[in-house]
Protein backbone atom coordinates (compact mmCIF):
# COMPACT_ATOMS: atom_id res chain seq x y z
CA UNK A 1 0.00 0.00 0.00
CA UNK A 2 1.04 3.66 -0.57
CA UNK A 3 2.40 5.67 2.31
CA UNK A 4 3.16 8.89 2.41
CA UNK A 5 6.88 9.47 1.59
CA UNK A 6 8.31 10.91 4.90
CA UNK A 7 6.71 7.82 6.62
CA UNK A 8 8.61 5.28 4.14
CA UNK A 9 12.23 7.71 4.15
CA UNK A 10 12.04 7.25 8.00
CA UNK A 11 11.45 3.27 7.69
CA UNK A 12 14.25 2.97 5.20
CA UNK A 13 16.70 4.73 7.15
CA UNK A 14 16.03 1.93 9.90
CA UNK A 15 17.30 -0.42 7.73
CA UNK A 16 20.96 -1.05 6.86
CA UNK A 17 20.57 -1.76 3.52
CA UNK A 18 17.52 0.48 2.15
CA UNK A 19 19.00 3.27 3.98
CA UNK A 20 22.92 2.89 1.74
CA UNK A 21 20.45 2.36 -1.47
CA UNK A 22 18.75 5.74 -0.52
CA UNK A 23 22.63 7.64 0.10
CA UNK A 24 22.90 6.37 -3.43
CA UNK A 25 20.00 7.96 -4.69
CA UNK A 26 20.57 11.38 -3.06
CA UNK A 27 23.35 11.78 -4.56
CA UNK A 28 22.09 10.99 -8.01
CA UNK A 29 18.87 13.41 -7.59
CA UNK A 30 21.58 16.53 -6.55
CA UNK A 31 23.14 15.71 -9.61
CA UNK A 32 19.74 16.03 -11.67
CA UNK A 33 19.11 18.94 -9.58
CA UNK A 34 21.70 20.91 -10.65
CA UNK A 35 21.64 19.74 -14.48
CA UNK A 36 25.38 17.66 -13.89
CA UNK A 37 25.62 15.49 -16.58
CA UNK A 38 26.22 11.78 -15.24
CA UNK A 39 28.61 9.63 -16.86
CA UNK A 40 27.79 5.97 -18.19
CA UNK A 41 28.79 4.27 -14.29
CA UNK A 42 27.09 6.90 -12.40
CA UNK A 43 24.05 6.63 -14.56
CA UNK A 44 24.23 3.21 -14.09
CA UNK A 45 24.59 3.02 -10.45
CA UNK A 46 21.44 5.45 -10.29
CA UNK A 47 19.52 3.48 -11.95
CA UNK A 48 20.49 -0.02 -10.39
CA UNK A 49 19.95 1.79 -6.38
CA UNK A 50 16.38 2.90 -7.79
CA UNK A 51 15.41 -1.15 -8.86
CA UNK A 52 17.23 -2.43 -5.87
CA UNK A 53 14.30 -0.60 -3.85
CA UNK A 54 12.40 -3.29 -5.64
CA UNK A 55 8.50 -3.08 -3.87
CA UNK A 56 9.67 -1.00 -0.89
CA UNK A 57 7.24 1.83 0.22
CA UNK A 58 9.63 3.94 -0.67
CA UNK A 59 9.14 3.55 -4.39
CA UNK A 60 5.54 3.53 -4.27
CA UNK A 61 4.82 6.74 -1.81
CA UNK A 62 3.24 9.76 -2.63
CA UNK A 63 2.60 12.81 -1.03
CA UNK A 64 -0.54 15.10 -0.50
CA UNK A 65 -1.10 18.61 -2.13
CA UNK A 66 -1.90 20.10 1.83
CA UNK A 67 -0.22 17.51 4.05
CA UNK A 68 2.65 19.59 6.43
CA UNK A 69 6.06 19.17 5.55
CA UNK A 70 5.34 19.06 2.15
CA UNK A 71 8.50 20.40 0.70
CA UNK A 72 10.63 17.29 2.19
CA UNK A 73 7.93 14.78 1.24
CA UNK A 74 8.56 15.83 -2.62
CA UNK A 75 11.83 16.54 -1.82
CA UNK A 76 11.67 12.33 -0.67
CA UNK A 77 10.24 11.35 -3.60
CA UNK A 78 12.45 13.14 -6.34
CA UNK A 79 14.73 11.35 -4.46
CA UNK A 80 13.87 7.92 -5.48
CA UNK A 81 12.38 8.66 -9.12
CA UNK A 82 15.48 11.23 -9.85
CA UNK A 83 15.75 9.09 -13.37
CA UNK A 84 12.66 9.56 -14.18
CA UNK A 85 13.15 13.50 -14.85
CA UNK A 86 16.03 12.42 -17.42
CA UNK A 87 14.19 13.63 -20.59
CA UNK A 88 14.04 17.37 -20.98
CA UNK A 89 10.18 17.89 -20.28
CA UNK A 90 9.33 14.49 -19.57
CA UNK A 91 8.21 14.07 -15.85
CA UNK A 92 5.73 10.85 -16.24
CA UNK A 93 4.28 10.47 -12.97
CA UNK A 94 2.93 12.75 -10.32
CA UNK A 95 3.96 12.99 -6.74
CA UNK A 96 0.38 13.75 -5.37
CA UNK A 97 -1.87 11.18 -4.35
CA UNK A 98 -5.23 12.01 -5.96
CA UNK A 99 -7.67 13.69 -3.27
CA UNK A 100 -11.00 12.02 -1.93
CA UNK A 101 -13.90 13.98 -2.63
CA UNK A 102 -14.79 16.68 0.57
CA UNK A 103 -18.63 16.79 0.16
CA UNK A 104 -18.70 19.14 2.92
CA UNK A 105 -16.41 21.46 1.68
CA UNK A 106 -19.54 22.09 -1.09
CA UNK A 107 -21.89 22.15 1.56
CA UNK A 108 -20.26 25.13 2.84
CA UNK A 109 -19.99 26.98 -0.52
CA UNK A 110 -23.66 26.05 -0.86
CA UNK A 111 -25.17 27.33 2.50
CA UNK A 112 -22.74 30.31 2.48
CA UNK A 113 -24.10 30.92 -1.32
CA UNK A 114 -27.46 30.27 -0.27
CA UNK A 115 -26.90 33.52 2.68
CA UNK A 116 -25.89 35.74 0.21
CA UNK A 117 -28.94 35.44 -2.25
CA UNK A 118 -31.24 36.26 1.14
CA UNK A 119 -29.14 39.42 1.86
CA UNK A 120 -30.54 42.83 0.27
CA UNK A 121 -29.84 42.85 -3.89
CA UNK A 122 -29.42 46.32 -3.64
CA UNK A 123 -26.51 45.88 -1.93
CA UNK A 124 -25.55 42.82 -4.18
CA UNK A 125 -25.67 44.76 -7.97
CA UNK A 126 -24.22 43.07 -10.52
CA UNK A 127 -23.56 39.51 -9.06
CA UNK A 128 -26.07 38.36 -11.85
CA UNK A 129 -24.33 39.36 -14.77
CA UNK A 130 -21.07 38.89 -12.73
CA UNK A 131 -20.38 35.30 -11.19
CA UNK A 132 -17.08 35.87 -10.45
CA UNK A 133 -18.07 39.26 -8.47
CA UNK A 134 -20.49 37.22 -6.59
CA UNK A 135 -17.70 34.10 -6.32
CA UNK A 136 -15.81 36.89 -4.36
CA UNK A 137 -18.70 37.81 -2.43
CA UNK A 138 -19.42 34.10 -1.26
CA UNK A 139 -15.56 33.74 -0.15
CA UNK A 140 -16.13 36.74 1.76
CA UNK A 141 -18.44 35.20 4.12
CA UNK A 142 -15.94 32.51 4.74
CA UNK A 143 -13.29 33.51 7.57
CA UNK A 144 -10.42 31.71 5.77
CA UNK A 145 -11.41 32.13 2.10
CA UNK A 146 -11.56 36.22 2.97
CA UNK A 147 -8.28 35.89 5.28
CA UNK A 148 -6.17 33.98 3.12
CA UNK A 149 -7.54 35.76 -0.19
CA UNK A 150 -6.72 38.97 1.44
CA UNK A 151 -3.18 37.85 2.72
CA UNK A 152 -1.44 37.24 -1.15
CA UNK A 153 -3.84 40.40 -2.29
CA UNK A 154 -1.88 42.50 0.07
CA UNK A 155 1.48 40.59 -0.54
CA UNK A 156 0.82 40.69 -4.20
CA UNK A 157 0.00 44.27 -4.96
CA UNK A 158 2.96 46.02 -2.89
CA UNK A 159 4.65 47.96 -5.34
CA UNK A 160 2.49 46.13 -8.20
CA UNK A 161 3.61 47.36 -11.60
CA UNK A 162 7.51 48.32 -10.06
CA UNK A 163 9.44 45.07 -10.78
CA UNK A 164 11.81 46.40 -7.96
CA UNK A 165 9.06 46.49 -5.67
CA UNK A 166 7.23 43.44 -5.73
CA UNK A 167 8.65 40.43 -4.11
CA UNK A 168 7.15 37.80 -6.93
CA UNK A 169 8.59 35.01 -4.09
CA UNK A 170 6.36 35.72 -1.76
CA UNK A 171 2.95 36.92 -3.53
CA UNK A 172 3.69 33.06 -5.08
CA UNK A 173 3.81 31.19 -1.70
CA UNK A 174 0.35 33.54 -0.81
CA UNK A 175 -1.19 32.40 -3.97
CA UNK A 176 -0.56 28.69 -3.14
CA UNK A 177 -1.16 29.39 0.40
CA UNK A 178 -4.78 30.16 -0.76
CA UNK A 179 -5.38 27.63 -3.30
CA UNK A 180 -4.35 24.77 -1.10
CA UNK A 181 -5.76 26.12 1.95
CA UNK A 182 -9.15 27.13 0.86
CA UNK A 183 -11.31 24.49 -0.14
CA UNK A 184 -11.80 23.45 -3.81
CA UNK A 185 -15.50 24.59 -4.04
CA UNK A 186 -14.31 27.89 -3.28
CA UNK A 187 -11.21 28.45 -5.20
CA UNK A 188 -12.27 26.79 -8.34
CA UNK A 189 -15.44 29.03 -8.84
CA UNK A 190 -12.91 32.39 -8.34
CA UNK A 191 -10.77 31.20 -10.72
CA UNK A 192 -13.35 29.74 -13.47
CA UNK A 193 -16.13 31.59 -13.09
CA UNK A 194 -18.06 32.28 -16.61
CA UNK A 195 -18.01 35.53 -17.92
CA UNK A 196 -20.30 37.44 -20.61
CA UNK A 197 -18.21 40.69 -20.44
CA UNK A 198 -15.08 41.84 -20.54
CA UNK A 199 -15.91 43.45 -17.11
CA UNK A 200 -15.96 40.16 -15.45
CA UNK A 201 -13.56 38.91 -17.59
CA UNK A 202 -10.88 41.51 -16.06
CA UNK A 203 -11.56 40.44 -12.55
CA UNK A 204 -10.98 36.85 -13.52
CA UNK A 205 -7.77 37.57 -14.74
CA UNK A 206 -6.72 39.80 -11.85
CA UNK A 207 -7.52 37.02 -9.63
CA UNK A 208 -4.37 35.90 -9.14
CA UNK A 209 -2.79 40.29 -9.12
CA UNK A 210 -0.83 39.47 -12.80
CA UNK A 211 1.37 42.55 -12.26
CA UNK A 212 3.66 41.05 -9.60
CA UNK A 213 2.66 37.24 -10.01
CA UNK A 214 2.62 36.80 -13.67
CA UNK A 215 4.30 39.39 -16.24
CA UNK A 216 7.17 40.88 -16.00
CA UNK A 217 8.62 43.87 -18.10
CA UNK A 218 10.00 41.36 -20.24
CA UNK A 219 8.59 37.95 -21.46
CA UNK A 220 11.79 35.23 -20.96
CA UNK A 221 11.95 32.34 -22.70
CA UNK A 222 9.97 29.02 -21.87
CA UNK A 223 13.02 26.92 -21.72
CA UNK A 224 14.32 29.19 -18.94
CA UNK A 225 10.81 29.56 -17.39
CA UNK A 226 11.15 25.07 -17.30
CA UNK A 227 14.98 25.56 -16.17
CA UNK A 228 13.31 27.35 -13.05
CA UNK A 229 11.18 25.49 -12.56
CA UNK A 230 12.50 21.52 -12.28
CA UNK A 231 15.09 23.12 -9.94
CA UNK A 232 12.31 24.01 -7.40
CA UNK A 233 10.88 20.68 -5.65
CA UNK A 234 7.25 21.86 -5.84
CA UNK A 235 7.10 23.60 -9.03
CA UNK A 236 8.50 20.27 -10.88
CA UNK A 237 5.76 18.15 -8.81
CA UNK A 238 2.92 20.44 -9.74
CA UNK A 239 4.25 20.27 -13.67
CA UNK A 240 4.20 16.44 -13.24
CA UNK A 241 0.72 16.49 -11.90
CA UNK A 242 0.01 19.22 -14.77
CA UNK A 243 1.26 17.12 -17.62
CA UNK A 244 -0.13 13.67 -16.04
CA UNK A 245 -3.86 15.09 -15.41
CA UNK A 246 -3.86 17.74 -18.63
CA UNK A 247 -2.41 14.96 -20.71
CA UNK A 248 -3.97 15.67 -24.19
CA UNK A 249 -5.50 12.95 -26.16
CA UNK A 250 -6.64 13.36 -29.63
CA UNK A 251 -8.32 10.05 -30.44
CA UNK A 252 -10.41 10.58 -27.33
CA UNK A 253 -14.18 12.31 -26.73
CA UNK A 254 -13.19 14.61 -24.08
CA UNK A 255 -9.49 15.40 -25.56
CA UNK A 256 -7.87 14.18 -22.03
CA UNK A 257 -6.05 10.50 -22.02
CA UNK A 258 -7.12 11.01 -17.85
CA UNK A 259 -10.74 11.40 -18.89
CA UNK A 260 -11.01 14.52 -15.69
CA UNK A 261 -11.31 17.34 -15.88
CA UNK A 262 -11.73 18.22 -12.74
CA UNK A 263 -8.10 16.51 -12.07
CA UNK A 264 -6.58 18.83 -14.90
CA UNK A 265 -8.76 21.89 -13.45
CA UNK A 266 -7.05 21.14 -10.24
CA UNK A 267 -3.59 20.55 -11.96
CA UNK A 268 -3.84 23.90 -13.66
CA UNK A 269 -4.61 25.42 -10.24
CA UNK A 270 -1.44 23.74 -8.58
CA UNK A 271 1.01 25.82 -11.13
CA UNK A 272 -0.70 29.14 -10.15
CA UNK A 273 2.21 30.31 -7.42
CA UNK A 274 4.87 28.72 -9.00
CA UNK A 275 7.49 30.39 -11.35
CA UNK A 276 5.52 28.49 -14.87
CA UNK A 277 2.71 30.66 -12.92
CA UNK A 278 0.10 30.40 -15.88
CA UNK A 279 -2.87 33.11 -16.22
CA UNK A 280 -5.98 34.24 -18.63
CA UNK A 281 -4.07 36.40 -21.79
CA UNK A 282 -7.05 38.44 -22.17
CA UNK A 283 -10.30 39.54 -20.58
CA UNK A 284 -12.59 38.77 -23.67
CA UNK A 285 -11.66 35.05 -23.76
CA UNK A 286 -10.86 31.86 -21.75
CA UNK A 287 -7.67 31.03 -23.71
CA UNK A 288 -4.72 31.19 -21.31
CA UNK A 289 -0.57 30.99 -21.52
CA UNK A 290 2.60 30.87 -19.39
CA UNK A 291 4.03 34.35 -19.43
CA UNK A 292 7.01 33.29 -21.95
CA UNK A 293 8.22 33.10 -25.63
CA UNK A 294 9.57 30.63 -27.50
CA UNK A 295 11.25 33.21 -29.93
CA UNK A 296 15.63 33.20 -29.99
CA UNK A 297 15.16 29.07 -28.91
CA UNK A 298 17.36 27.80 -31.22
CA UNK A 299 17.96 23.98 -32.25
CA UNK A 300 15.31 23.94 -29.32
CA UNK A 301 12.34 25.53 -30.45
CA UNK A 302 10.59 22.49 -30.92
CA UNK A 303 10.61 21.76 -26.97
CA UNK A 304 9.97 25.45 -26.15
CA UNK A 305 6.65 25.71 -28.54
CA UNK A 306 5.71 22.13 -26.49
CA UNK A 307 6.06 23.76 -23.33
CA UNK A 308 3.72 26.65 -24.10
CA UNK A 309 1.48 24.32 -25.65
CA UNK A 310 1.04 22.71 -23.02
CA UNK A 311 -1.20 25.60 -21.93
CA UNK A 312 -2.04 27.37 -24.95
CA UNK A 313 -3.68 25.25 -27.34
CA UNK A 314 -4.49 22.08 -24.97
CA UNK A 315 -8.19 20.54 -25.52
CA UNK A 316 -8.21 18.73 -22.06
CA UNK A 317 -7.43 22.11 -20.14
Amino acid sequence: PRSDCIAAEQLCLLDSTCNATYRILENCALAQTRFLPLDHDSRVRCLNAELDLGNSSLLHCKCHRRMKRQEHCLRVFWTVHSSMADGYFNLEASPYENPANEEHWKTDYNKLAALLSGKDCSQLAGDATNPCLKATHVCNLSKKCVRLRTDYASICTKGAGSEDMCDRRKCHRGLRNFFEKVPEDFTKRILFCPCQDELCGERRRKTIVPDCSFQSNVKPNCLLLLDSCLEDHICKSRLADFQQNCQPADMSPDGCSQHSHAACLQAYMGMIGTPMTPNYVSNASVEVSLWCTCESSGNQKEKCDQILGMFENNKCL
